[in-house]
C-alpha cells in the first residue's frame, strides 16, 4: 500500500509538471490572453473561452500521458537487434494502410523448423521499443519453438508516424497481414500476443472479422478493460467524465466478447499498474469458446515472464488448444 501510494503521488506530480508544460509550450499566447483579458474585463464569455481552452489543451494532451516511445530515454536513438543475443532475423519496414512506415522484426527458427512452427506477432506496451523485448522474444524462441515477430508502433523505436490509437491499430493490422502473405511460414498458426497496451491492441485485431481467419489464437498478459477504466483507477475523479472526453479508449471490455478464437490470458496478481480484476473481467466477457486464464501469484506488470511455469503455460496453449480447428467459434 505504501508503495502504490508513492507511485499514485508520483503520478500526480509527473501529470501536473507535463500538463502545466504542455499548456505553456503549445498554447500559451492563446491561453495568456484569455487569462489577461479574463483578469481585466471579467466577462463571463472570456471566463467560458477560457475553461474551453484548457480542457481543449488537455484533450490533445492525453497521447502524452498513454504512450511513452522516449522512455528511456535513447530508445528512439538505438534499437538492439536480435544477432546481439544470437537469434537469427530479418528487419522489416512495413507500410500501413494510411502510408506509415513502420519497423519490425522477424526472429525465424532454423531452416527445417521454419515452415512448421507457428509464428507469434507480439505487440508491446506503452513505453520503450522492440529491441527492449528481445530477452523475452529469447525465451519464446527457445521454449516455445516459434518464430517471433516483434511489432514495432508508428512513432516508436525506428518507426515513422506518431502514435495514437487508429495509428495502433493499423499498425498491428499491417503486422499480421505481413504475415499472412509469407511463403515460408505456417501461415495458419499465427498467434497473436499482446502486453498491456499491445493486448487491448490485440484484442481489436482479433475482433476484426476480415482477419478471423489469419488468427489461430490470441494471448493477452496484464491488459486492461478500457483507458477510461484505469484513468478511474489513478484518478478517481475521471469517472464523472463521459466517453467522448477520452481522447484514446481502448475500449477491450465492450469488444472482446466479438473474439472467436481460443485466447489465453495471462494474469499477474502482483501487477502494480493494472487491477487483475480487469484480466479476470475480459476473460469472462471473451466470445472465444475456448478462453482460459493462468494467474501468476509473483508476476508484476512488467515481469510476469519471469514467473515459473509461464513458458509451459504457453507452450501448452500451443501445442493442445490450438491444434483444434473446433474451437474456433463460427
Amino acid at each position: 500500500m505504501r508503495r502504490h501510494g508513492f507511485v499514485f503521488i508520483d503520478r500526480i506530480i509527473h501529470f501536473a509538471t507535463n500538463f502545466i508544460h504542455s499548456i505553456w509550450r503549445s498554447s500559451s499566447a492563446a491561453l495568456l490572453l484569455l487569462l489577461l483579458a479574463y483578469w481585466f474585463y471579467g466577462d463571463f464569455t472570456i471566463f467560458l473561452l477560457l475553461c474551453l481552452a484548457i480542457l481543449g489543451t488537455l484533450y490533445q494532451y492525453q497521447d502524452s500521458l498513454l504512450y511513452y516511445p522516449d522512455q528511456p530515454s535513447s530508445s528512439r536513438m538505438f534499437v538492439q537487434q536480435p544477432y546481439t543475443i544470437g537469434l537469427p532475423s530479418e528487419n522489416l519496414y512495413l507500410r500501413t494502410a494510411d502510408g506509415v512506415r513502420i519497423n519490425a522484426v522477424f526472429i525465424k527458427q532454423p531452416p527445417v523448423r521454419l515452415p512448421f512452427a507457428p509464428t507469434i506477432m507480439f505487440i508491446h506496451g506503452n513505453a520503450g521499443n522492440i529491441g527492449h523485448r528481445l530477452p523475452f522474444a529469447r525465451e519464446l524462441y527457445h521454449h516455445c519453438g516459434v518464430n517471433v515477430m516483434l511489432l514495432e508502433y508508428r512513432g516508436y523505436g525506428k518507426s515513422d508516424g506518431v502514435p495514437s490509437e487508429n495509428g495502433l491499430k493499423l499498425d498491428a493490422r499491417a503486422g499480421l497481414e505481413y504475415l499472412r502473405d509469407r511463403t515460408d511460414i505456417d501461415a495458419s498458426m499465427i498467434i497473436v500476443f499482446g502486453r498491456s497496451l499491445g493486448g487491448a491492441v490485440g484484442i481489436d485485431l482479433a475482433c476484426q472479422q476480415l482477419y478471423t481467419d489469419a488468427i489461430r489464437g490470441l494471448i493477452v498478459e496484464n491488459s486492461f478493460t478500457s483507458i477510461p477504466a484505469m484513468g478511474e483507477v489513478l484518478f478517481s475523479a475521471l469517472r464523472l467524465l463521459p466517453m467522448f472526453c477520452f481522447r484514446n479508449k481502448f475500449n477491450s471490455k465492450s469488444i472482446v466478447k466479438s473474439v472467436r478464437v481460443p485466447t489465453l490470458f495471462l494474469s499477474g496478481l502482483s501487477d502494480e499498474l493494472v487491477p487483475p480484476r480487469m484480466m479476470t473481467e475480459l476473460c469472462n466477457k471473451s466470445g472465444a469458446i475456448f478462453k482460459r486464464i493462468v494467474r501468476f501469484e509473483n508476476g508484476s506488470h512488467n515481469g510476469t515472464w519471469l514467473c515459473p511455469d509461464y513458458y509451459k503455460c504457453i507452450s501448452f496453449f500451443i501445442a493442445q488448444e490450438l491444434n483444434s480447428k473446433a474451437l474456433v467459434a463460427p
